[in-house]
């Protein structure tokens, strides 16, 4: 069983910690993974005080081994687009496949208050854990790049 701490507004991490995170994700994200910039902003969204910002972040540990880290945004969207989006869970490569990210996963949607929206590419394994969870694919999204 993993140790779950939750960051916010209210509980924030050390910078030491921010730094640990965003390394983490950028390294066990892996190919599905964004820039370190981005997981930064993801994680200073999550825990600003702005209004229509926050969200939460949480790590997970094996004694001191930060094993699995969550990131959720608040969208400030009630109602017509879920309330949470879960930008970013990684599992610690070399403990995949013990249920550590499925926890993880769990106390997540546990502490998110409203529903929640994930994007996750086709060919990733993860996908079949959110299916298996509840998460359904209700539309095909569709980007334009400017």
């Amino acid at each position: 069983m993993i140790k779950i701490e939750k960051y916010h507004l209210t509980r924030k991490p050390s910078d030491e910690e921010i730094i640990q995170f965003v390394d983490f994700l950028h390294n066990h994200l892996d190919q599905f993974g964004d820039s370190v910039i981005d997981i930064k902003k993801a994680i200073d969204y999550a825990l600003s005080g702005e209004s229509g910002k926050g969200g939460f972040l949480l790590a997970g540990y094996l004694g001191n081994e930060l094993v699995c880290c969550v990131v959720m945004n608040r969208t400030g969207m009630e109602g017509y687009i879920p309330e949470n989006i879960l930008v970013y869970i990684a599992t610690h490569r070399d403990h995949r496949g013990k249920g550590i990210g499925k926890e993880l996963l769990n106390e997540a949607i546990s502490e998110a208050e409203g529903n929640i929206a994930l994007h996750v590419e086709p060919d990733n394994p993860a996908r079949y854990l959110y299916e298996k969870i509840g998460f359904t694919n209700k539309y095909l999204e569709m980007r334009l790049q400017k």
